[in-house]
């Protein structure tokens, strides 16, 4: 009886796990299938557009450089001596007028030296003219009015034109040439006792005081103009197309308040190697300069004629292309790279009218879709 009752309920199991799952299908097969989605838009990108008008730009250059000035001179003693005090202290920061006196060097053994050779000529020249009186009587009287003139405290003048060839040979022979140009010589060395401002200018170097024993060759200072200065800017080669001497230029300082103007005055034809720059130099003056600023600015170089600038982003530097919008599309247009300009550059060669975009585009392609928003087109000039 018990085994009987075992299979039953094995059997029943088997039914009703047949029944669930044929109950599960018929459920699965009435539930409607889920609708289809629909694709997606592909969302078009919203731009601005630079509408382009060409036009005249100026050229500007950026520039970079320190002052130097423009006369600036060594002093060097040419002869020896004591130095002496003069009326203004040989001391840097001094500022001395053009031909006032630098350097005075004791002067006084040099002087005698050349009382004492003065003397001997006169001397020589009394000498001869019981001579010419007698063997010369027509270049007597000119002799007398020399020695007449005479001075030994005066420079010594030139002797009288002999009138013949036997004249000329009988001066010679009494060595007065010699003693002439002795004396010439030793009254040119006086004169370099006394050192003279070439231009006025301040002492920026002294390297001795009075009572100093100087010698020749040595230098004993230096002296600087106050009154001209240039800039020794650098430039880069690609520039120098658009600089011309007597270009503006305009200038200021990060140091001090002020601005000042200058004009391009020379080219160094030496490039820097390892820049690829070159010195430009600038004549510039005003007030509250300094050498050895360092100042910066722009030139005002040539005229670009019928010229566009737009910010350098939307310019492919390399491929020298843009992206236009033609029929709601990106299209690379080249273009022709005149001048870059730090942040902006400057470009030729592009019809009025062309619509350009106005901000750069991420993952922008040649045929990309594009929809051009309203009343954005502004004009291309930058300035």
């Amino acid at each position: 009886m018990k085994g009987i009752l075992r299979q039953l309920t094995v059997v029943l199991g088997i039914l009703l796990l047949i029944g669930a799952v044929m109950f599960a299908r018929s459920l699965s097969a009435s539930k409607a299938p889920p609708p289809e989605k629909e694709p997606e838009a592909v969302a078009v990108a919203q731009v601005e557009v630079i509408e382009v008008t060409n036009s005249d730009i100026v050229s500007t250059i950026p520039i970079q450089g320190r002052i130097e000035a423009y006369n600036k001179t060594g002093i060097f003693a040419e002869v020896q001596g004591v130095l002496k005090s003069s009326d203004q202290p040989f001391k840097v920061g001094t500022y001395f007028k053009k031909g006032s006196t630098l350097l005075n060097i004791d002067q006084q053994e040099t002087q005698y030296n050349l009382l004492a050779q003065r003397s001997a000529l006169m001397n020589s020249i009394t000498m001869i003219m019981p001579d010419l009186k007698i063997d010369y009587p027509d270049s007597f009287q000119q002799w007398k009015t020399y020695l007449d003139n005479f001075n030994v405290k005066q420079s010594i003048q030139p002797f009288p034109e002999a009138l013949n060839e036997q004249e000329k040979y009988f001066i010679a022979n009494r060595n007065l040439l010699n003693q002439y140009y002795s004396i010439k010589s030793l009254e040119n060395r006086l004169s370099k006792y006394v050192v003279t401002a070439p231009f006025s200018g301040v002492l920026t170097k002294a390297n001795v005081t009075p009572g100093s024993l100087v010698s020749p060759g040595q230098m004993v200072g230096e002296l600087m103009s106050t009154a001209n200065y240039e800039l020794a800017a650098t430039a880069n080669l690609s520039d120098l197309n658009y600089i011309d001497r007597g270009d503006v230029v305009n200038l200021q300082s990060d140091d001090i308040e002020g601005s000042w103007t200058g004009k391009v005055k020379r080219f160094n034809n030496q490039v820097d190697p390892s820049t690829q720059s070159i010195l430009v130099y600038i004549d510039v003056n005003g007030k509250n300069l300094r050498e050895g600023m360092y100042l910066k600015g722009e030139v005002q170089a040539n005229v670009l004629k019928n010229v566009i600038e737009l910010p350098i982003e939307l310019v492919n530097l390399q491929e020298k292309t843009a992206f236009v919008v033609e029929n709601n599309k990106l299209k690379k247009m080249p273009v022709t790279i005149v001048q870059e300009r730090g942040n902006t550059v400057i470009l030729s060669g592009v019809k009025d009218g062309t619509t350009i975009l106005k901000d750069r585009l991420a993952n922008a392609f040649e045929g990309m879709e594009v929809k051009v928003l309203k009343d954005t087109s502004v004009s291309q000039n930058m300035k």
